[in-house]
């Protein structure tokens, strides 16, 4: 992680060096640093996506509402890796967590599905398992509340995955959202009933993205991690300590660590363009 580390040093003294130098471009970014970083704007132009489609959604989803712009160019990146290890390793089941909050895995989880399911032929399936702090209904315009979700599928095993996964197929996406709320979740994702979903998942569908609770501050990933195949870390510029960074990496199986996505670097903004930033596991 050597690399990694050298980031997240070099945006902390990029920080210092601001604040005594005059103001800069604000922005903010959110892609993944396997492939580059994407400063965080919202989309120029029309929607290429019909109006029913876009309803709902948040505008910095960019891979749902504008699918060829730039900014969903760098998603693909992402995509590309996930599509290569699905063709080389078989992985299919991508968890999306983070050492802390706010750190932007729940956008993160969002857009590579919204990625992945560009691909015409691809089944894939959108599912938020994180019962502590569920966002993903209300991100992609749909109520967590009223239909069954996540939770009610592992409570109750008479409800099968194809009545509880809402389909989008404007986006050629299916969204399970968390559903009810849960007075213990670690005990509900620990239940063997979630490996059964997700199994019946990989039979119909290509790709499963599951946005996670963060890391460090919950055992709850740590449960989901026996049941999926890769797991994407995300952290943020300026925000993410590295000691909380060390110790995300040290709860989570290195054999499963997809890779990290870096958000908040800004450093290029001011160049005027999108600018790759590579950061791979070493």
């Amino acid at each position: 992680m050597s690399k990694f580390f050298q980031a997240l040093e070099r945006a902390a003294e990029d920080q210092a060096l601001r604040r005594h130098a005059p103001p800069s471009v604000p922005a903010s970014a959110e892609a993944p640093a396997i492939a580059a970083v994407v400063p965080y704007r919202k989309p120029q132009g029309s929607l290429e996506l019909p109006r029913e489609a876009t309803n709902g959604l948040e505008e910095h989803l960019v891979s749902l509402v504008a699918p060829t712009s730039f900014a969903a160019e760098e998603y693909r990146a992402l995509r590309h890796l996930i599509e290569q290890l699905h063709k080389s390793a078989k992985l299919s089941v991508i968890a999306v967590s983070s050492p802390g909050v706010a750190d932007g895995k729940t956008t993160t989880a969002i857009n590579l599905a919204g990625a992945l399911a560009q691909a015409p032929d691809a089944r894939v399936l959108l599912v938020d398992a994180d019962l502590r702090g569920s966002a993903v209904a209300g991100r992609v315009g749909l109520d967590d509340r009223a239909a069954p979700g996540l939770v009610d599928a592992i409570l109750n095993a008479n409800l099968a995955l194809g009545t509880v996964a809402q389909v989008r197929p404007h986006l050629n996406l299916s969204v399970l959202p968390a559903g009810r709320l849960s007075s213990a979740p670690y005990e509900t994702l620990k239940s063997p009933r979630l490996g059964e979903l997700l199994a019946e998942a990989r039979r119909r569908y290509d790709y499963i993205v599951l946005d996670t609770p963060p890391l460090v501050s919950f055992p709850d990933c740590r449960v989901i991690g026996k049941w999926v195949d890769g797991v994407l870390i995300v952290v943020t510029a300026h925000r993410t300590p590295r000691k909380l960074f060390e110790e995300a990496l040290n709860v989570t199986e290195a054999a499963k660590i997809v890779g990290l996505v870096f958000n908040g670097d800004d450093r290029h903004v001011s160049r005027g363009s999108y600018a790759s930033y590579v950061s791979r596991r070493s």
